[in-house]
């Protein structure tokens, strides 16, 4: 008999031997052949199939590697996974065992390469109390909120994953157990197992060279070495998908385009859409307006500029907010887009009629302290927007346009709208990534371009000040500027400070403080767990120790 089967018998038998041990909640009845003839297996399937329609022949022994094709896992137990943490601890309760959860153990070619406990709220309370089959999407195209997505992205981001699936054939293995945590974790035996093999398919030669810089980009094309085994590497990874959604990537050294490639049907006039990278516009454009006088100070206060005390949940707090405060993401308002249950959380603005409105009359949170504690505040960029739109001759739009979009040669983009029909600073501004990669060398250049101040270069000093520490527990290490980013890459123990604009879907703008670099990456990975995390592999991993040699 084969090592899996006897395996497989045993957890049945573990699982028999659970059921019969006393429990602690009423798992619901095993009665469906499917699922008795699968106890203490994890199987896998390509598609969403209830439990009652699944049959065997639904069940996949391999799976391939490709961006249409969804992968599910269904975990068949026989006990609750509360009755298995039971057996771990019969000392706890049910609630004590409802901030554990399963542990989940990937092997690839039999080599463990990552262990996770899944967080306690993955997973309503009672379906660990009761069920008996757990269900979830790894992979899929559906874009289920699910746990299974984000366990499957820390798997191959985090834990090797995408490293280990080179092409060809692979054995995964996936074992799940239930922890306990209370003053210390405890992990109990296999309640459940599966493998499946993964097929990695073949890309082609062509798909993975480095793509030729076409004539007319409007930048000179540097000459400089770069190391195009690195950037085959990069674009192998992206043909197979392991960087996903990914549409440019974009190079300028020394002011020259070095490096420009485009994925996933993105070329070079392509326009992309990459959200809150548009924020830092607005703070470029109120540098230059404070040059021109039309604004006196990034200190001047918003009862400059509105009557505060017509807009909701008035108070003397609201009097003192300064439009640094909100280049920074540190005013006092109640507003915080990391928390959905946030009064301030962005989604709440969208669909009321007037964003400024909905922003100037949130409640401010008295715990705060102005200039301090930063959380990111997308609806409070709105209302620099909003303030530039009132302050400057002809508007926001004309003035952005004659002031920074024509000096630097931009000529096709597309802004996102409000509903009072301003330019939204909130994000979304469509450009070329050849165009963003002229706002990022302006910047590189200390706001001069072409022999013209467009930007002063106090601002640009300013914008790259570390004026607030990033929540480690929110973003990880780093800091924030003026609607600008901060953190360091090390690649081969050298670190590799960065200033960068940053937008859903892994979009970024790098400026490098101490090295002639701009880098550009678009994608399209909205919403998506892995979004940023792999733009950081591909820059540590890739793109720094290709150009950087």
């Amino acid at each position: 008999m084969k090592p899996y089967c006897i395996l497989a018998l045993a957890l049945v038998f573990a699982g028999n031997l659970f059921a019969q041990t006393t429990n602690i909640t009423t798992p619901e009845p095993i009665t469906l052949p499917i699922q008795k003839a699968n106890i203490g297996k994890i199987v896998f399937v390509g598609d969403t199939i209830s439990l009652q329609k699944l049959k065997q022949t639904d069940l996949l022994n391999s799976f391939e590697l490709k961006p249409a094709n969804n992968l599910y896992m269904r975990i068949f137990m026989g006990n609750s996974l509360t009755n298995y943490q039971h057996q771990v601890d019969s000392s706890l309760t049910v609630e004590q065992f409802n901030k554990g959860n399963f542990q989940f153990a990937f092997y690839v070619d039999g080599k463990l390469l990552y262990t996770e406990n899944l967080n306690k709220g993955a997973g309503l309370a009672v379906n660990k109390n009761i069920k008996t089959t757990v269900h979830a999407p790894l992979i899929s195209n559906r874009g289920e909120d699910s746990w299974g997505r984000s366990l499957w992205v820390r798997f191959c981001l985090l834990g090797g994953g995408d490293d280990a699936f080179t092409t060809g054939t692979h054995l995964l293995k996936i074992e799940a157990r239930p922890y306990v945590n209370t003053t210390t974790l405890k992990t109990g035996p296999v309640i459940a197992l599966g493998q499946i093999n993964i097929i990695m398919p073949a890309v082609s030669a062509k798909a993975i060279e480095p793509q030729v810089i076409k004539p007319n980009s409007g930048w000179p094309v540097s000459a400089e070495a770069y190391d195009k085994e690195k950037i085959k590497a990069l674009n192998q990874q992206i043909a197979q998908n392991k960087f996903k959604d990914i549409t440019s990537v974009v190079v300028i050294k020394n002011g020259k385009l070095l490096i420009e490639e485009y994925f996933n049907g993105s070329s070079r006039d392509s326009l992309h859409n990459p959200r809150s990278v548009g924020k830092t516009f607005a703070s470029a454009i109120m540098g230059i307006a404070i040059h021109d006088g039309y604004i006196k100070s990034e200190n001047q206060m918003l009862k400059d500029f509105y009557d505060l005390k017509k807009f909701n949940n008035y108070s003397p707090l609201k009097e003192n907010i300064t439009l640094k405060s909100l280049l920074t993401m540190s005013s006092v308002f109640d507003a915080d887009d990391n928390d959905d249950n946030s009064p301030g959380y962005e989604e709440n603005m969208y669909p009321t009629p007037n964003w400024v409105q909905f922003t100037l009359g949130l409640k401010v949170d008295s715990t705060k302290i102005a200039g301090k504690q930063w959380n990111y505040f997308t609806a409070g960029v709105v209302v620099l927007g909003d303030v530039l739109n009132k302050s400057v001759p002809g508007g926001f739009e004309k003035y952005a346009d004659g002031k920074l979009f024509k000096p630097l040669g931009i000529k096709k983009y597309q802004w996102q709208y409000t509903p009072q029909n301003i330019p939204s600073t909130a994000g979304g501004l469509q450009m070329r990534s050849l165009d963003y990669a002229r706002f990022g060398q302006l910047y590189k250049n200390g706001g001069l371009w072409k022999g013209k101040q467009l930007i002063p270069e106090n601002w640009i000093k300013q914008s790259f000040t570390k004026h607030l520490a990033l929540p480690k527990d929110v973003v990880g290490d780093g800091f924030y500027g003026y609607l600008f980013w901060n953190k360091t890459y090390l690649v081969n123990n050298k670190p590799y400070e960065t200033f960068y604009c940053s937008g859903n879907g892994g979009n970024k703008i790098f400026v490098f403080k101490d090295q002639p670099l701009v880098i550009i990456i678009t994608a399209t990975a909205y919403n998506a767990a892995y979004a940023h995390p792999q733009v950081d592999k591909m820059m540590q991993q890739y793109i720094l120790p290709a150009v950087m040699r």
